[in-house]
């Protein structure tokens, strides 16, 4: 999921921040994520889990291609 990421970070320069997190150093998330990992929120609000969705990704973000 990163490296999608990564790649459409490329495209849309400055749009937005990856901020990774261990939730294994975090007992909170790995209680409410855990079987989800990885995981991808915008805020609280989650896009997607398992595998980068990149058009939800896209709609969430407001990014045109």
């Amino acid at each position: 999921m990163v490296a999608g990421l990564q790649a459409l970070q490329q495209v849309h320069a400055d749009k937005y921040v990856i901020d990774v997190v261990d939730i294994d150093l975090h007992p909170a998330l790995e209680a409410k994520w855990g079987d989800k990992v990885p995981v991808l929120l915008d805020g609280d609000v989650e896009i997607c889990h398992y595998f980068l969705d990149a058009d939800r990704f896209r709609e969430r973000l407001s990014l045109g291609e």
